[in-house]
C-alpha cells in the first residue's frame, strides 16, 4: 500500500510542535506494517539545508505567483518529496509567522499549492505529477493540508482515497471568500456543505467536509470535539460525519525518548538503574539557575506559552508550588505578555523559579530527565506528547483531565495508588483552585516515597510507542481501500 502524506512540518527537519514528532514517526511506523509512507513537506530554508542535493522530479512552471520544483530524497529513514518553491517558502524562521509574530499575509496560497501539488500527485491515472507513483491513500494533516480533499473533491480526475487528521482544532485555517478563484476552487465550493465557515473559507473544515475518513489523536478528544463546549463551531459537522471519524492516541519515537540510551541528557538511566536521575536533577537545577536541593522536588514544563496550555492558571498557582518547597523549571515561547510574567516571576523567586524563553531539544529532553513531576495544566489537549515523554522517562505528569491527557494518564486516587497502578496526578474542572489542589496532592505523593517510586516504575512500564496506533491506522487504511473496492 501507498500512502502520501501531507504536513506543514515534519521532525527532525522543521518542528514547531507535536505535529512535525507525530509526521516524523508514523511513517517508520507503518513501515512495519509493510505500509510505504511518502512525506510531501514545503521547502523551508531549514528543510533544504537538511536534505542538501536532492532529486528534482518534477517542476511546475507557475504555482501561485512562482516556479517551483518537486524533490524527492530519503532522509534519516523518510521518504520525502520536498516542495520548493522560494516565493512562497524561502523563509527564515517560522514557518507560519513573520517576525512582527502575525501570520504570514500569503499564508491562504503558501499551504493551498502544497495542498494543490498534494493532490495533482494523487489524481491523474498513471500517478498525476509523478508517472509510476499513484498514492492508494492521501493521509493529510491539519488545516495546511485541509484543501487536498476538497481538490480532490472538485476534480473528475482519478481519485485516491483520502484520510483527515486534525491535531488541533483550534486551528482552522480561515480565509476571505475572495480568494476562492486565485485558489482555482469553484465560487460553488462556498456552501455550507463545501468550505464556507460563518462567512470565510475554512481549510479545516474543507478536509472535514470531503475526506473519507477523519481521525484525530486521541479517543476522549474524538469525543469533546463533537460537543459545543469543545467543537470550535465544527461540532455540527463532526457529529454528521461521526461514522467515519475515529481517536487513535498518539506515540511516541521510544527510540529517540530512550532515558537509557539518550545521548542529550546528563546520564542515561532504566528502571532497574535509576541513580541517573539524580544527576540529571542536579544538571537541571544548575541549567535553570535553581538551588542546589536533591530532595526539593522540581516540577517541568515544557510547552507553548498559551490559554489553551493552562500557564495563565501556573502563574496564579506559583506561590502554592513555591509554599510546598517546590522549584519550577520552565522551558517555553508564546504569548509575549506571559513571556513577561514567568520572567518577572523567576526574577521575584531566584533560585526557586528558573525560566529558558525559546524550544530547544536538547533542554527539552534534559527537563524530562530532570524534572521530579511535570506540569500540564491544558485547557484542552488533543493529545499531548509531553505528558508521554515523561512517563517513558519516570517524571510523574499532572495533567488536566482533557482530550489524551485523560486517555494516558492514570490518575493517583485511592483505588488505584491501593491497585498499584496510578502513573499521576490529574485534575479537574480546569481553574486555578484545582491546580493548586493537583500541586498538594502531587507534593504529598512525593514525600510519600514508596508511593512515588511506584508510580514513576508504573509510568516507565506504560507501553507509549507507536506500535498499537500505527497497527490502528494500518487497519483503518485497509478497511478504507476495501469499502471502496467493494
Amino acid at each position: 500500500m501507498e500512502v502520501l502524506a501531507v504536513a506543514s512540518e515534519i521532525h527532525p527537519l522543521i518542528k514547531t510542535g507535536g505535529l512535525a514528532d507525530v509526521v516524523g514517526a508514523l511513517p517508520k511506523a507503518l513501515g512495519r506494517h509493510g505500509i510505504r509512507v511518502r512525506s510531501l513537506i514545503p521547502g523551508y530554508p531549514a528543510v533544504l539545508a537538511a536534505i542538501g542535493e536532492a532529486e528534482s522530479v518534477q517542476t511546475v512552471s507557475n504555482l501561485f505567483g512562482g516556479p517551483a520544483q518537486l524533490l524527492a530524497c530519503r532522509l534519516r529513514g523518510l521518504d520525502l518529496l520536498v516542495l520548493q518553491a522560494p516565493h512562497l517558502f524561502g523563509r527564515e524562521g517560522n514557518p507560519y509567522t513573520a517576525p512582527n509574530g502575525q501570520p504570514w499575509p500569503d499564508n491562504a496560497f503558501r499551504f493551498a499549492a502544497l495542498a494543490q501539488i498534494g493532490a495533482q500527485i494523487g489524481a491523474a491515472i498513471g500517478g498525476g505529477l509523478l508517472p509510476g507513483y499513484s498514492p492508494d491513500i492521501i493521509h493529510a494533516h491539519d488545516w495546511q493540508a485541509g484543501l487536498v480533499p476538497a481538490y480532490l473533491h472538485y476534480t473528475a480526475r482519478r481519485r485516491p482515497a483520502t484520510v483527515m487528521t486534525i491535531h488541533n482544532l483550534a486551528f482552522q485555517g480561515q480565509f476571505p471568500p475572495q480568494l476562492l478563484e486565485r485558489l482555482g476552487l469553484p465560487q460553488s465550493s462556498f456552501a455550507v456543505d463545501g468550505l464556507e465557515f460563518y462567512g470565510s473559507i475554512s481549510y479545516l473544515k474543507a478536509g472535514l467536509q470531503f475526506a473519507d475518513r477523519i481521525t484525530t489523536v486521541s479517543p476522549n478528544y474524538a469525543a469533546e470535539i463533537r460537543t459545543d463546549a469543545a467543537g470550535m463551531g465544527m461540532q455540527g459537522l463532526l457529529r454528521a460525519r461521526s461514522g467515519v471519524l475515529a481517536g487513535i492516541l498518539n506515540g511516541v519515537d521510544t527510540e529517540e525518548w530512550n532515558p537509557g540510551t539518550d545521548p542529550l541528557i546528563a546520564m542515561p538511566f532504566s528502571p532497574r538503574q535509576m541513580a541517573g536521575r539524580v544527576a540529571n536533577k542536579a544538571h537541571l537545577q544548575a541549567r535553570f539557575g535553581l538551588a542546589f536541593e536533591p530532595h526539593a522536588m522540581l516540577f517541568g514544563v515544557v510547552s507553548r506559552l498559551s490559554e489553551q496550555k493552562g500557564l495563565d492558571l501556573l502563574l496564579e498557582a506559583l506561590p502554592t508550588l513555591l509554599a510546598a518547597g517546590g522549584q519550577l523549571a520552565l522551558l517555553g515561547s508564546g504569548d509575549p505578555e506571559m513571556e513577561a510574567a514567568f520572567q518577572a516571576a523567576a526574577n521575584s523567586a531566584p533560585g526557586r523559579v528558573g525560566v529558558v524563553i525559546g524550544y530547544d531539544e536538547t533542554l527539552a529532553h534534559r527537563v524530562q530527565a530532570g524534572a521530579d513531576a511535570l506540569l500540564v495544566p491544558s485547557r484542552f489537549e488533543p493529545c499531548g506528547l509531553t505528558q508521554l515523554y515523561a512517563l517513558r522517562y519516570g517524571t510523574v505528569p499532572v495533567v488536566a483531565r482533557v482530550g489524551g491527557l485523560a486517555d494516558t494518564v492514570i490518575d493517583a486516587s485511592p483505588m488505584a495508588l491501593a491497585a498499584g497502578v496510578a502513573t499521576g496526578v490529574q485534575f479537574a474542572p480546569v481553574n486555578a483552585e484545582m491546580l493548586r489542589a493537583a500541586i498538594q496532592r502531587a507534593a504529598a505523593l512525593y514525600a510519600d516515597r514508596p508511593a512515588w517510586l511506584q508510580m514513576q516504575a508504573n509510568g516507565m512500564a506504560c507501553e507509549v510507542s507507536w506500535d498499537d496506533p500505527a497497527r490502528r491506522y494500518a487497519a483503518l487504511f485497509h478497511e478504507l481501500l476495501a469499502a471502496r473496492a467493494g
